[in-house]
C-alpha cells in the first residue's frame, strides 16, 4: 500500500515536473521568438519628442509659437512629486516595485475579465512606454508579449524616473496637448509646480479617454474620474484626508469652461511677421524640425514699431478705402432664426470666420445686425461688448462716408456681420458712437530694417492677417515704377557721370517688336538739358530713359541684380522705368546699402535659433568685437565693431546718390510729405495708370518702404507714391526716429564739395548761396567741366526742335494741382499721362 502511495506520488511529481519543464521551454520558446526581432530600446536613452518651436521679441516675450504636437518637455528632475503621485495612483500604483510588469495587477484584470468584465491589459508604465515608443496601439496577444520582454529590458536598462520622464512627457492629454506640461497650460494656464492636487489628479485621469473626459461636455464624468485619482492618491499616502476632501469637494475649473483665462489670451495674434519666419526656417531647418524640434526663435521685430507700422498702413488703406464712398460689407450674414436670444447671436457670431486681429484707433469688433428701426438706424449685437438695455446702435451720422446712402438700412439687412469699432472724443477718449468699418478691397506691404546689420524691424504684409495670410512685403511682387531710378542713376554715377552732369530732357521714339515705344515725362512736357540731381529729384521719365541707353541695360541688370532687386533682370530699356516686378522686403534692403555707405546687407527677421538643448545653429550678426576683450577702454570710447561685409557700389557713389534723393525729399516729388527731424533720403514710385504706387526711403540707421494696390492690379484711379505711401513712411518714421534717432548721413573720404547751380549744373563759387544752389561731392580728381560747357547726354536720340521748354526754376508740380493727402496735408502734383504715353515702367 505504502509502495503504490509513493509510486502515485512519485508519477504525480515527475508529470508536474515535466510539464512545469515543458511550460517553461514553450514559455521561453515564445519569449525567444518574440524576443529576437523586437525594437532597439537603446534609443529610449536618448529619447527627443516633437516639441513646441517658439518665437520670442527682442524684449525675450513669446510672440508665438508653432507645433504639430503641443508638447513642452520636462526632465525627471523638474517635474513636481505631485504630478508623478498623481499618475503613478492611477496607472500604476506598483510602479517603483516593480520590474516592467505587474504580475498581481495582470491576474486581477483576467479575473474581472472571467466574471464577463471588461477586457483591460493592466499595463504598467512601463509598458505604456513600450507600446507609444516602440510598438503598435493594436490589442493583441503578440503586442503584448513583445510588450512584456520590452519593459523588462528597458528597466534593466533605464532608471525608473528616466522611464516616467519618458511617459510623462509623451502622453496624449487631449486638446492637443502632449505631456502634462503642455496639458497643465492647456487645462490650467499653469506651470507644473503651479497644479492644485484636484488639478493633478484630473490630468492624471485623462490618459485612459481623454476624448470621454472633457472637462465642459463630460463634465460629471471627468470629476468622478477625478476623485477616483484623488482616492488612489489617499490610499496610497500621498495626500492627506483633508486635502482629498478639499478636492474632491472643488469643482472642476479649467480654461475650457472660461473659469479660467487661456494661454492664448497672453500671446498677440499670429502677425504676418511670424508666419514669415515660419515660412523661411521651414525651408531653411525642414517643416519636421521647425514643427517638432523645440526651436527657440528670436525675432528681430521691435513690438513698438511693428504696431506703428500695422497702423499707419492700415490707416492709408482705409483713407483710400473710404475716399471711393462704396459699400461692400463683409459678404458674412448669419441665418435670423438664430438671432432670438443674446446667447444664440452671440454662440452664432463666434462660429463666424471673420477677422479679429485688427486695431486701427480703436480695436474693431465683429457684429451682427440685430433689427432695423423706423428711422433706418441699426442695432447691433457686438462681440466683447455687453448689451445694455438701449442697445447698441449705427445711426445716419455714421454715413456721411458713403455714397448713394443716407441711413444704416439702405446697405445693411438683419443678420449681416460686420465690423464696428467705438469713435472717441480726441481730447478726453470718452465714447461717441458706434461706426461701421469694411476691410478694403485695396491692400499694400511695408517693411522696416536696420540698414548696418539687416534686422527687420517691422513688416506688414496687408490689412489683416485674420483676412488674408498673403504676405504682401514677401510675397507679393509689383512693378516698383520710379522706385526703381536709383539703381539706374547708381550705374550711372559708377561709371563716372556726375549730379551735375547734363542729360537731355526730350522727346524719344524707341523702336520695339510690339511697335514704336514713347515714354513721356508725367507731365506731358520736356525739360531740356537738366542736371542728373534734377532728373531724379524731379523723376524725370525722359532723362532716365537716355541715361540707361548711355550707360547700357546690361549694366543696370547687373547692378540691379548686385543690389538683389532682381535674380535675373531682362535688359529691356522699358525695365529702366522700373516695369519688372519685385517685392517691396527686396526694394527696402537694396535701399540700406545706399544708406550705408554701398555694402552689402542681408535682411533678416531672426537673430538667432537655439535647439531644444540650448545650442546656437543660427545666428545672423557675424561682426566681431575687436575690443571687447580689453579689460578697460578710454572713458568716451565704444567697443570696435568689425564688419567683413561686400562691398556694392562705391563708398562716394552711395552718398552721392543719397545727396540726390534727399533733394527728393526736400523739392521734389515727395517735398512737404515726409517731414522728418532727421535728414531723410527717398523715392516715389508711380506705375503706369497708377496700378501701384510706392515709396522707399532710410534715415542714417533705418530703411523703410511701403507699396499699395490692388491684388489684382488695376487702377486706383487719382492716387500717387509721394501723397498715398508717403504719409505711411513719414508716420512709421516719426515713432522710429523718435526711439532710434537719425543723423547726417556719413562723408566718406576720398571727395570734395563743389556748389552748383541745380537748374543749369553751372559751377558757382564757394561764397554762393540760394534756392539754386546745391552743394556736390565729387570726387578728388575728377573735377570736369559742368553745366553746359561740359559733355552733354542725349543717349543717342534726336532732339527734336522749337521744344516747349520750361523757363529757369520751374518744376514738374508747376502744371499739376492742388491735393489733400490721407494725413489732411495740401500738396501739389503733376497730372497723370495719357494712355498710351508709356507701354510699362513708372510715371513719378
Amino acid at each position: 500500500m505504502l509502495r503504490a502511495l509513493t509510486s502515485l506520488f512519485g508519477g504525480l511529481f515527475t508529470l508536474l515536473t515535466t510539464g512545469a519543464l515543458f511550460g517553461a521551454l514553450l514559455i521561453g520558446g515564445i519569449f525567444w521568438m518574440y524576443g529576437r526581432e523586437l525594437p532597439d530600446h537603446d534609443d529610449l536613452a536618448t529619447y527627443a519628442p516633437k516639441t513646441i518651436s517658439r518665437i520670442y521679441s527682442t524684449e525675450g516675450r513669446i510672440i508665438d509659437e508653432f507645433a504639430v504636437e503641443r508638447r513642452l518637455f520636462v526632465p525627471a528632475s523638474d517635474i513636481p512629486d505631485l504630478v508623478k503621485q498623481a499618475f503613478i495612483s492611477a496607472e500604476d500604483k506598483n510602479f517603483y516595485s516593480h520590474r516592467g510588469y505587474d504580475p498581481l495587477g495582470m491576474v486581477a484584470a483576467a479575473v474581472d475579465a472571467a466574471q464577463g468584465g471588461r477586457l483591460r491589459g493592466a499595463s504598467t508604465i512601463t509598458q505604456q512606454v513600450m507600446k507609444n515608443f516602440l510598438l503598435s496601439g493594436d490589442r493583441s496577444v503578440e503586442r503584448k508579449i513583445k510588450e512584456l520582454i520590452l519593459a523588462s529590458r528597458v528597466e534593466e536598462a533605464l532608471p525608473k524616473d528616466k522611464i516616467l520622464e519618458l511617459y510623462l512627457n509623451e502622453i496624449y492629454l487631449g486638446v492637443n496637448s502632449y505631456g502634462v506640461a503642455a496639458a497643465a497650460q492647456s487645462y490650467f494656464n499653469k506651470d507644473l509646480d503651479e497644479l492644485s492636487p484636484g488639478e493633478a489628479a484630473y490630468l492624471a485621469a485623462l490618459p485612459k479617454a481623454p476624448s470621454n473626459l472633457h472637462p465642459v461636455r463630460d463634465y460629471d464624468a471627468a470629476v468622478a474620474r477625478r476623485n477616483f485619482v484623488l482616492r488612489e492618491m489617499l490610499e496610497n499616502g500621498y495626500i492627506s484626508n483633508e486635502a482629498y476632501e478639499a478636492a474632491k469637494n472643488a469643482p472642476l475649473q479649467t480654461v475650457q469652461s472660461d473659469d479660467l483665462e487661456g494661454y492664448r489670451t497672453e500671446l498677440p495674434p499670429r502677425s504676418y511677421f511670424t508666419d514669415e519666419i515660419r515660412r523661411q526656417l521651414s525651408g531653411t531647418f525642414g517643416e519636421e524640425e521647425f514643427f517638432g524640434g523645440g526651436l527657440t526663435i528670436r525675432a528681430t521685430v521691435d513690438p513698438e514699431l511693428q504696431i506703428e507700422a500695422a497702423g499707419a498702413l492700415r490707416e492709408a488703406l482705409e483713407d483710400y478705402d473710404r475716399s471711393l464712398g462704396r459699400w461692400r460689407g463683409s459678404g458674412k450674414t448669419i441665418e435670423t432664426d438664430r438671432l432670438g436670444s443674446e446667447e444664440a447671436w452671440r454662440a452664432a457670431l463666434a462660429e463666424v470666420d471673420i477677422a479679429r486681429d485688427i486695431d486701427l484707433e480703436n480695436e474693431w469688433h465683429p457684429a451682427v445686425v440685430l433689427a432695423l428701426s423706423d428711422a433706418g438706424n441699426a442695432r447691433l449685437g457686438i462681440e466683447g461688448v455687453e448689451e445694455t438695455e438701449e442697445g447698441n446702435w449705427v445711426t445716419s451720422d455714421d454715413m456721411g462716408w458713403i455714397s448713394r446712402a443716407s441711413r444704416p438700412s439702405e446697405i445693411l439687412e438683419v443678420g449681416d456681420v460686420v465690423h464696428v469699432r467705438k469713435m472717441t472724443s480726441d481730447d478726453d477718449g470718452s465714447f461717441i458712437r458706434w461706426t461701421l468699418r469694411q476691410v478694403p478691397e485695396v491692400e499694400g506691404g511695408f517693411m522696416a530694417m536696420d540698414v548696418h546689420n539687416g534686422r527687420v524691424i517691422a513688416m506688414q504684409g496687408g490689412f489683416s492677417y485674420q483676412h488674408s495670410v498673403f504676405n504682401r512685403a514677401t510675397q507679393a511682387t509689383r512693378q516698383p515704377g520710379s522706385a526703381f531710378k536709383p539703381f539706374v542713376y547708381a550705374a550711372a554715377l559708377d561709371s563716372g557721370y556726375t549730379p551735375a552732369t547734363i542729360v537731355v530732357d526730350a522727346p524719344i521714339e524707341v523702336d520695339t517688336a510690339q511697335g514704336v515705344w514713347r515714354p513721356k515725362n508725367s507731365s506731358n512736357k520736356f525739360y531740356g538739358p537738366t542736371p542728373l540731381r534734377t532728373g531724379i529729384e524731379q523723376s524725370r521719365n525722359l532723362m532716365t530713359v537716355r541715361l540707361a541707353q548711355e550707360v547700357g541695360m546690361d549694366t543696370i541688370a547687373r547692378y540691379a541684380e548686385e543690389f538683389g532687386v532682381y535674380d535675373d533682370m531682362s535688359p529691356f530699356l522699358a525695365n529702366a522705368l522700373g516695369s519688372e516686378e519685385t517685392t517691396i522686403f527686396k526694394m527696402v534692403a537694396a535701399y540700406s546699402m545706399f544708406a550705408n555707405g554701398g555694402e552689402r546687407v542681408e535682411p533678416t527677421l531672426v537673430d538667432r535659433v537655439q535647439d531644444r538643448w540650448g545650442k546656437t545653429v543660427y545666428r545672423h550678426d557675424q561682426r566681431s568685437c575687436a575690443d571687447c576683450t580689453l579689460a578697460s577702454l578710454p572713458s568716451g570710447e565704444a567697443p570696435r565693431i568689425v564688419a567683413d561685409n561686400e562691398r556694392v557700389i562705391d563708398a562716394i557713389t552711395a552718398y552721392q546718390l543719397t545727396s540726390m534723393l534727399q533733394g527728393v525729399v526736400q523739392r521734389g516729388t515727395a517735398a512737404g510729405i515726409v517731414t522728418l527731424p532727421v535728414p531723410v533720403a527717398g523715392k516715389t514710385g508711380t506705375t503706369n495708370d497708377a496700378k501701384d504706387v510706392w515709396f522707399v526711403g532710410f534715415t542714417s540707421n533705418i530703411a523703410a518702404g511701403c507699396y499699395i494696390g490692388y491684388d489684382r492690379p488695376r487702377s486706383l484711379g487719382r492716387a500717387y507714391g509721394g501723397t498715398t505711401c508717403g504719409p505711411v513712411f513719414d508716420r512709421f518714421m516719426k515713432k522710429a526716429t523718435a526711439k532710434y534717432g537719425g543723423g547726417k548721413f556719413k562723408v566718406p573720404p576720398g571727395g570734395h564739395f563743389v556748389k552748383i547751380d541745380r537748374f543749369s549744373g553751372a559751377r558757382l563759387p564757394d561764397s554762393a548761396s540760394g534756392p539754386n544752389v546745391v552743394a556736390e561731392y565729387f570726387r578728388d580728381g575728377a573735377d570736369p567741366l559742368m553745366g553746359f560747357g561740359g559733355a552733354v547726354v542725349d543717349g543717342g536720340f534726336a532732339m527734336g526742335n522749337n521744344l516747349p521748354m520750361f523757363s529757369r526754376g520751374e518744376t514738374d508740380r508747376g502744371a499739376g494741382e492742388v491735393v489733400t493727402t490721407s494725413t489732411g496735408r495740401q500738396v501739389k502734383i503733376a497730372p497723370k499721362a495719357s494712355f498710351g504715353s508709356m507701354s510699362s515702367g513708372g510715371l513719378y
